[in-house]
């Protein structure tokens, strides 16, 4: 075979492979009901394929205004969306872009759930082009929010049967203390109403009544302790990894409605503590931050959550800040009682066992304003370090 009708030859090989790999991704593509899309930030421009304009609703045309392509977007998650954006567009980031959201159809008013996912590309330190693949996922959430009201449902419930066990656990215990100081205070008042009082007949009554009480609180104490397993196993742990897993867990039992910003220390030492304990105490708090936001009506924003070395004790310290609508002066008062709540079905318990949970491994739990904004709360608690 003479060279140029080897250069053929060779030329129409590598045409035909390039024919059988699109036609492989096309497959692909179609088999996954995939769209592609291209945006041009410089410009604002949309370029996309014909099964994003199938979801959009849009015209044939392959090219559409980034403010129409947004203007799909359902206006509760635009704010989620553009927080993804917007990480993605920081030139220290690794540019990967990642969101679900609702958009409803222009031509049918149909609303539908897309997750997309793409890579922003860079030139000179500025975001110039996002390009990504798009994925309606409509059937899967409407089956993870069935799941999530069975799973409401079971969790009611059984928040009812502990909270009636607690109740009736801590009221036996309770019982005869308080009857004792009753019966003390009785005698105090007797003997403050008698005109020859007897001070020492006051005094012994009033050391009853502080004997009573701190028997009371002991009690209590012990009960929460065997409560929560009583004797505690602790093992290190990666706080980083933790945090990230506890995220995961939130928002796989219905609480997506906030972007998270994560300020992680790197190589950070590993903590001494109860994993699952911990992780419980992580999901609580960010359970409480989405339904403070859920409950004022916000919607999709941000939760900051950072892990640092507090130089000052030598512990691991974390902090999880929300943005939502805060907590009055005289909640923050009472916010870690027993049994005080200002959700309509709470028991009124997650904060105050959350607490006692991060007492029990050797660290504080408390509350401060947010220092991010105006509005917002903040919780921080430390743990000590395995070394």
């Amino acid at each position: 075979m003479t060279k140029p009708a080897q250069q053929q030859f060779n030329a129409q090989a590598l045409f035909e492979a390039l024919q059988k790999s699109e036609e492989r991704l096309r497959l692909a593509k179609q088999s996954a009901g995939l769209g592609v899309f291209d945006f041009d930030a410089r410009h604002e421009l949309v370029y996309w394929d014909e099964r994003m304009c199938e979801l959009w609703g849009g015209g044939t045309t392959q090219t559409v205004s980034y403010e129409a392509f947004l203007a799909a977007i359902h206006p509760d998650d635009r704010a989620a969306r553009q927080a993804a954006i917007v990480q993605a567009s920081d030139p220290a980031g690794n540019g990967e872009f990642k969101a679900e959201f609702r958009i409803i159809n222009a031509k049918d008013s149909t609303e539908r759930w897309i997750a997309t996912a793409g890579k922003m590309h860079f030139e000179d330190g500025h975001a110039t082009r996002l390009i990504g693949i798009a994925q309606e996922i409509t059937e899967h959430k409407n089956l993870e929010k069935t799941l999530q009201e069975q799973r409401a449902e079971s969790e009611a419930i059984f928040k009812q049967q502990v909270a009636a066990r607690t109740a009736s656990a801590i009221a036996h215990e309770l019982n005869q203390p308080l009857a004792a100081i009753s019966a003390y205070s009785e005698v105090a008042l007797h003997a403050l109403k008698d005109t020859n009082m007897q001070h020492e007949k006051l005094r012994r009554a009033l050391e009853g009544c502080v004997t009573q009480a701190q028997r009371a609180g002991s009690s209590l104490h012990e009960l929460l302790a065997f409560l929560h397993e009583g004797k505690l196993a602790v093992a290190p742990f990666e706080l980083n990894t933790l945090v990230t897993d506890a995220l995961n867990i939130a928002k796989t039992d219905g609480y997506k409605e906030f972007f998270p910003k994560l300020q992680l220390e790197k190589n950070m030492p590993a903590v001494l503590a109860n994993r699952t304990q911990v992780q419980k105490v992580l999901v609580n708090l960010l359970r409480n931050a989405v339904e403070a936001m859920r409950s004022a009506g916000m919607p999709a924003t941000e939760i900051a959550v950072t892990v640092q070395t507090n130089q000052q004790l030598n512990m691991a310290h974390v902090c999880v800040q929300d943005s939502g609508p805060g907590i009055s002066p005289d909640t923050v008062k009472r916010i870690f009682e027993p049994f005080f709540t200002t959700k309509p079905t709470g028991i009124g318990m997650g904060l105050a066992i959350s607490r006692a949970l991060i007492e029990s491994n050797g660290g504080q739990l408390w509350f401060e304003p947010n220092t991010l904004s105006s509005s917002g709360a903040a919780f921080h608690f430390t743990l000590p370090f395995a070394t």
